[in-house]
């Protein structure tokens, strides 16, 4: 089972959610405050923080820039009570260097300090990396064309996206996109799985919202050279807007 930290100020939400989770088999902590959460994040290592959006003070999404400041690889799912899709992305805006998704079970919107508004997403296949959602990168596209595969197969293999994203192949010098790096780096870069001593894939998430309303997170983590070192699946059946459960392997 896994050990998780529930973040939420909602003092009945945060003991209702954890004895939920306790029932479970899972090992739980709770922090009522951002500052809360650093200090167990300091004293812990956990496999997810379940991380309330909107709280006073810090909230969620400067939690979340804080632990990437930090170095904290950890999972972070962010829940919220308030508001719309559009509005959580909205506030991602006020954020240097910041590409959101945020959705429902059947809608979702983006939103990035590169543009001014929030875009419905229409169904269908969409991707971003360090640009503008849908850039036609080489990597992405060969993402995106890995992901509409797993489509069309209609099975259930997780391991099939894993393999989407631990593509190593990087584009051919013509089709280089020029971001104003060196060739090398440009190269570099150009493959879904980027490996290198210095800089390179860390972790690769698969997020699935089933038909069921189930959510499923699996997270693999690598060190320098690619190989894989953690692997981490937890699963929450979202009853209804306290309802929840969670599940892991």
């Amino acid at each position: 089972m896994a050990r998780l930290l529930v973040v939420d100020d909602d003092h009945a939400f945060r003991l209702s959610t954890a004895a939920l989770l306790r029932a479970d088999g899972h090992e739980v902590d709770v922090a009522p405050d951002a500052s809360a959460a650093v200090l167990a994040l300091g004293a812990h290592a956990y496999d997810l923080v379940l991380l309330d959006l909107r709280m006073p003070g810090i909230d969620g999404i400067q939690l979340v820039e804080t632990l990437r400041i930090r170095g904290e690889s950890v999972p972070v799912l962010m829940i919220s009570g308030y508001g719309t899709v559009e509005s959580a992305v909205r506030g991602s805006t006020r954020y240097n260097g910041f590409n959101l998704v945020a959705g429902q079970a059947t809608i979702a919107a983006f939103g990035s300090n590169r543009t001014p508004d929030v875009q419905p997403l229409r169904r269908g296949i969409h991707g971003v990396s360090n640009a503008a959602l849908d850039t036609p990168w080489p990597k992405l596209v060969r993402a995106k064309s890995g992901l509409a595969a797993w489509v069309k197969r209609e099975d259930d293999d997780i391991d099939a996206l894993f393999d989407v994203l631990a593509d190593r192949v990087r584009a051919p010098e013509e089709a280089l996109p020029n971001t104003g790096l060196t060739p090398e780096w440009e190269r570099l870069l150009s493959a879904p799985f980027i490996v290198s001593a210095d800089y390179g894939t860390r972790c690769s998430t698969v997020l699935v919202v089933g038909r069921n309303g189930t959510v499923a997170l699996h997270e693999r983590t690598f060190d320098a050279s690619g190989t894989r070192t953690e692997r981490t699946d937890v699963s929450f059946p979202l009853e209804n807007e306290h309802g929840l459960g969670a599940r892991s392997r």
